[in-house]
């Protein structure tokens, strides 16, 4: 995958994190929006590598795969939680 910059990265995180809290009715802050998004972004392409999925590179890529991830994360907070 196309690497992105540090500050299109905490963009596009911060995006793809705030998108997955709306979907998933979270109510987190925006730093942890942001860190949603970019560790959402990190573990979804190695999950996705171990399955040999490629999406596309760049921005949309790191987004969808930050979106995945974030909802994941997501998900094993709430898990987590109860």
């Amino acid at each position: 995958m196309e690497s992105v910059g540090w500050i299109s990265a905490i963009i596009i995180g911060g995006l793809a994190g705030w998108l997955a809290g709306k979907l998933m009715d979270a109510r987190y802050g925006i730093f942890l929006n942001i860190v949603l998004g970019i560790v959402g972004s990190v573990v979804a392409t190695a999950i996705l590598a171990q399955f040999h999925v490629q999406l596309a590179g760049g921005r949309l890529g790191y987004f969808v795969t930050g979106f995945l991830g974030a909802c994941l994360l997501i998900f094993l907070a709430r898990l987590v939680r109860r």
